[in-house]
């Protein structure tokens, strides 16, 4: 089966999921996309010129397009050549729920839920619409009533059941071997003397909420607590003031602090640590949390967002806090630094490895077809 797969946002992991299930799939999968930049021209415009690009191409038997693109006006644009090729949409974030950057002056404007509607009708529109966690669809399909209930009239109400009855949940598959090369096993790594190495390994951005993360740091640093400290991430042009406040006041305990330029570096890094706490306001799967899961670093997650579908529930209370404690038990985690390295998380990760998902994002596709 042909599949055209859309990314007008193509970097970070929008770009690794697009390539990996290129890899991975039985399906003969092209990618149609544009550079990973100026996210709200993309989604405004990015339907209009990938459409002209599309009908240039063989016709495919399927589209599966991401949240990033207007899918509504990429099938007008294409339905007289293409009008019988069903379309689905995987979102691997959504405009309802993102929280916006208090700085963005789309906020102040009201215009930011123009982007919002977008996701809307492009779910309306597509044939099939998947979600990357259980809770990302629970998250969208809830506040698809707030939206909709804004405007003066003829809100659509009933839309939202369509949507419902369409939707399912595909996770993010990931390519968790590569770091099998780089990973020191439990038993070695339970022999090491050193202090706990604490990671961050996301983007450099407001929305994973690194105020907390860092100023949880810097109390335990000036309770005398020692530790070692990798950050890794994207950093962006803009960045929030605390990574830079942070370098200076951690900078005795600063082991790496920056962009990885290969994978090879950021794996190395990610597998010399022992804990990672996770202060995020917005994950929809959290694919960082799992990669470090994967390398046997012990996540310290809140209680919320995407993370629980990672773990089993019997193992929540070994991994999850409560906000208010989040200090004194993250020190505790630093300080026990034995108990840490004799933990095996990566089994609790390779679920989302491609070989594990593959077949059923095959199966998926091919379902789509067939009706």
């Amino acid at each position: 089966m042909r599949i055209l797969l859309i990314e007008p946002f193509f970097t970070g992991s929008h770009k690794k999921w697009a390539e990996e299930f290129q890899q991975f799939s039985g399906h003969e999968i092209q990618i149609l996309s544009l550079p990973g930049y100026h996210w709200k021209w993309r989604m405004h415009g990015a339907a209009v010129t990938l459409a002209q690009q599309a009908l240039q191409l063989a016709k495919p038997d399927l589209i599966l397009a991401t949240d990033m693109l207007d899918v509504s006006t990429f099938a007008a644009l294409t339905r007289k050549q293409w009008s019988d090729v069903p379309i689905a949409v995987y979102f691997h974030e959504n405009q309802l729920t993102y929280p916006w950057s208090p700085a963005d002056a789309d906020v102040q404007l009201q215009r930011d839920n123009h982007y919002a509607f977008i996701n809307y009708t492009s779910a309306l529109v597509a044939d099939k619409v998947f979600f990357n966690s259980q809770y990302h669809m629970h998250n969208f399909l809830s506040e698809l009533p707030r939206l909709l209930k804004q405007f003066p009239d003829y809100n659509n109400l009933e839309t939202i059941q369509q949507i419902e009855a369409k939707s399912a949940v595909l996770a993010l598959g990931m390519n968790l071997k590569k770091f099998d090369p780089y990973i020191l096993p439990v038993d070695e790594k339970a022999k090491l003397r050193d202090r706990a190495v604490v990671l961050w390994n996301h983007r450099w951005e407001y929305d994973k909420n690194p105020d907390t993360f860092f100023k949880a740091l810097i109390e335990i640093a000036e309770r005398g607590i020692d530790f070692r400290l990798v950050v890794l991430g994207e950093k962006l042009s803009k960045q929030p003031p605390i990574f830079e406040f942070a370098k200076e006041k951690l900078s005795d305990k600063i082991l790496h602090f920056g962009y990885a330029e290969s994978f090879e570096e950021y794996a190395k890094w990610v597998c010399k640590a022992d804990v990672l706490p996770v202060t995020s306001t917005q994950d929809f799967f959290g694919g960082s949390v799992v990669e470090a899961m994967y390398c046997n670093v012990v996540p310290f997650l809140p209680k919320r967002l995407a993370y629980p579908e990672h773990l089993p529930e019997s193992v929540h209370s070994t991994f999850f806090y409560e906000e208010e404690d989040f200090v004194n038990k993250l020190q505790r985690r630093i300080w026990d630094v034995k108990y840490l390295r004799i933990m095996n998380t990566q089994q609790y990760a390779t679920k989302y490895h491609w070989s594990n998902l593959i077949a059923n994002y095959d199966y998926e596709m091919k379902q789509i077809t067939a009706k």
